[in-house]
């Protein structure tokens, strides 16, 4: 390997950045670019990161950030829709018996987290820029960006999303279906009293939980399904969310109280997609939420997006050649981890929609998550 090749990472967000520090600590030239001008500018207030999630940040050396920022804890609650506690139920470990099961914390945190991440790696970042043309050939990609300006590189890494446009480019036709669920999410301050996520089943929504994102913290959110987006105005959205929690009990009261904003109210469809058969065309090759999405049910969209960076950059930074082979063992590599994430999410609300009183969750779930305690 030598450190004149380079790459092109395509989108700023969890996969792109992580691929952009283990590439860098490989002594490969990288240049990050993202669309948007505001690289912290995400959606949503929190975020839970399993164990599996935690690996891949220790990894990349913000593990002790992380922990800083979030709140670590090892077990779910499930209660119901009045507050009463019916069961407590243990989380793998997917990470490993030395990092929590579980970690919640700010999205925008853990973002910021990772921006610094790569800037002192070294990496060249451009905001506000898009990848317009691709013309590829044997040896490398040509890439014309919206500025005007060029670029030649050895590998084109699309991390840009679920809307992928460089997934389009390259010809893959796979896009993102809803699901027919849809969440509504909010920060709040964190009652006195919640270690852990806590999941109510029934009443007006699917589930309502909460997750504890800082000492102070907690993001909230309830699922239900997916209504026309257009027929409900973004000023009405805290509305629409405290008239959900507000038939919940326990902490929810404490917690509806706050949802008063509705410009700090997120509301968001659930969508599936996974790309079949390659993740490549040529020297250009799909990771996270560009190759593959699901409802956050098993809270691995994350956790895959990361591991997918992980085992790219490894398998670049080991290899000689740069090749549909390398490109193809990618996939080969995540595609049956990522199959049954996907799979089981999108199960876990399906019996939901449908009404499923029987449904197999526990095994369901006992069945998918040790395979996450392997390392990716």
């Amino acid at each position: 390997m030598t450190q004149s090749r380079t790459a092109l990472v395509v989108g700023g967000g969890a996969a792109g950045n992580a691929v952009t520090v283990l590439l860098r600590r490989a002594g490969i030239a990288v240049d990050l670019v993202e669309a948007k001008d505001d690289w912290n500018a995400t959606a949503g207030s929190g975020i839970t990161l399993q164990g599996n999630a935690l690996r891949v940040l220790r990894e990349l050396g913000v593990w002790e950030q992380v922990k800083a920022s979030g709140c670590g804890f090892d077990a779910v609650g499930i209660t119901a829709p009045d507050g009463t506690v019916l069961h407590e139920q243990s989380d793998l470990r997917t990470g490993g018996d030395d990092l929590p099961a579980t970690v919640g914390m700010q999205r925008p945190r853990l973002q910021q987290i990772l921006i610094d991440a790569v800037r002192a790696s070294g990496a060249s970042v451009r905001l506000g820029t898009r990848a317009e043309s691709l013309d590829q050939d044997a040896q490398g990609v040509s890439v014309r960006f919206s500025d005007g300006t060029t670029g030649r590189y050895d590998v084109v890494i699309a991390a840009d999303g679920i809307g992928s446009a460089t997934r389009a480019a390259i010809g893959i036709t796979d896009k993102p279906e809803p699901t027919g669920m849809a969440i509504w999410r909010i920060a709040a301050p964190r009652p006195a009293g919640v270690t852990r996520t806590d999941l109510a089943y029934g009443g007006p929504a699917y589930i309502a939980g909460y997750c504890p994102t800082s000492d102070t913290t907690l993001y909230a959110y309830v699922v239900e399904a997916n209504r026309d987006r257009a027929s409900i105005p973004p000023e009405t959205y805290a509305d629409e969310m405290r008239r959900l929690t507000s038939a919940y009990g326990g902490f929810w009261p404490e917690i509806t109280a706050h949802i008063t904003d509705p410009a700090q109210v997120n509301y968001t469809w659930f969508d599936r997609m996974l790309v079949e058969g390659s993740w490549h065309r040529g020297r250009v090759v799909l990771a996270g939420d560009a190759a593959h999405c699901c409802p956050p049910t098993l809270a691995q969209g994350a956790a895959m997006s990361l591991e997918d960076a992980l085992v790219l950059a490894e398998l670049l930074t080991g290899a000689e050649q740069w090749d549909d082979a390398l490109f193809q063992a990618y996939y080969d590599r995540r595609i049956p981890r990522v199959r049954a994430v996907v799979e089981a999410s999108v199960q876990i609300g399906q019996w939901q929609l449908d009404g499923v009183r029987d449904a197999d969750v526990p095994g369901l779930m006992a069945r998918t998550m040790p395979l996450l305690k392997e390392a990716p």
